[in-house]
Parts: structure tokens; sequence; C-alpha cells
């Protein structure tokens, strides 16, 4: 089955992060007549990204999210492009660099601390990559916890692939006269997945479509059993 992975609801699992990715890429200034940004956005997180290396006034201005000009976010992107992968989506809202702040609570093996992040134990990691899973990469993070037997989380980094299957779509949107920009629309529900847009090479990845859904393959999904690994559960996808 291809799953989309989610937090494990069960009360045991009480661990929470107060952590945040030290830079980010701005919004950008809403087109006046439609309202949209120009950029995009995406909740795309590169925890292996990092951005130490740029001059420290260049570093500040990629501390703060707040909305600026399409020619200064242009700007803020390009400082940021050496640094990142190719598979790097640079938009609105794209985090770099590992987690850091403070945890407390019980981690399972996986961790969500919403849809979009994926966080594993040290252990976790290393044993669904000796089985052959692909696709993941972990950065330590930089997070103080308050508990007596601290786990040594691994933030996941992904790459984006796949799109929705059209007949789960609505009619597309107008672009804006103005900005040329197209008004998405919201996660379907319930929706597919597009067959011939799901990636070979990883078997876990963020959804190009909607960067807050991370789905799995069956490969990462059986592993995940096998390995009797907790914290997340899998919903199965429908494939066209």
């Amino acid at each position: 089955m291809r799953g989309w992975l989610s937090k494990d609801p069960a009360p045991r699992y009480t661990g929470n992060l107060n952590a945040s990715h030290k830079w980010s890429l701005p919004g950008v200034d809403p087109c006046p007549v439609c309202d949209l940004q120009p950029e995009g956005g995406t909740s795309a997180q590169y925890p292996c990204v990092d951005l130490s290396g740029l001059p420290p006034e260049d570093q500040e201005k990629l501390l703060d999210s707040w909305p600026v000009p399409r020619e200064e976010f242009i700007r803020r992107r390009e400082l940021v492009r050496p640094f990142a992968p190719p598979y790097a989506v640079l938009e609105s809202g794209a985090a770099f660099g590992p987690l850091h702040g403070t945890g407390l609570g019980y981690f399972g093996q996986l961790f969500m601390q919403n849809p979009w992040s994926l966080c594993m134990r040290r252990e976790a990691l290393e044993r669904l990559q000796s089985t052959g899973v692909r696709g993941l990469t972990g950065c330590p993070t930089q997070v103080r916890f308050r508990t007596k037997h601290a786990p040594e989380l691994r933030d996941i980094q992904l790459e984006s692939h796949g799109r929705f299957h059209p007949d789960c779509l609505p009619p597309p949107n107008p672009s804006c006269p103005t900005c040329g920009v197209v008004m998405g629309y919201s996660v379907p529900d319930p929706y597919c997945l597009d067959a011939a847009s799901l990636p070979q090479h990883v078997d876990i990845f963020r959804l190009a479509d909607a960067s807050t859904l991370i789905i799995a393959n069956e490969r990462l999904v059986d592993a995940v059993r096998h390995l009797e690994l907790d914290g997340v559960v899998f919903k199965e996808l429908e494939v066209r």
C-alpha cells in the first residue's frame, strides 16, 4: 500500500517540540489585484541545509518571515540556492537548518509534530536505512529535552514529488491579469494520486501538490511494520 503519514493519536505519545528551524524564506507582498503571493508557498523543510556560511547581515534577513517586495524575495532566494540541494522547493515558507528549541514527553520511534514534519529516533532511522529504504536523510536536532531519557531525534529531509490525479481536482482557476498567478485549491477530499507522477528512486517524499502531506510507498510501510516502529499511522491512498 501507499500511505499518508500522520501522528499516532494514542494517548501514550505525549512528545512535544517547542522548536523551529533557524532560517526561512519570507513571504511576498501580495498582488494588489488578486491578493495572492506571486512566488507561491511551501511547508518544505531542509534541516541539513546550513546557511551559517552566509555573511551575518544576510543570515539576519533569513530570520524574519515578514512579507517583502517580490524583488527582495528573489534576492534572498538566490542567497539560499547555492547551499540547497537541487530538488529544494525555494518558495515562501521553506525552512532551513536543524531544529532548535526544547522538547518534553514520550516520543515514539517516529514522530510528527505536525502533518508536514517528520522526525525519527536515531536508531529507527539507522534500522530503516539498513533495510534499504531510500529517501531518508536525517539531521541531528539541537533540542534540549526535559526528560530523563532524552531521545536522539533526527529531523528528516524529504524531496518533493507527486501530483493529485486530475479526476479529483476542480476545474482550474483563471490566472490573475496583473501578476499571472493562478489561485490554487485546497487538498481534495477524498483525493487520489497520479501514478505517473510518483517517484521511483525514493520510498518517502513530500507531495509536490500539497507540501503539508508526507507520502510513503509500500517499501517504507512494510519496513516500518516489519521493524515494529511506532509513533505514526498510515492511511492508505488510491493511486490511478
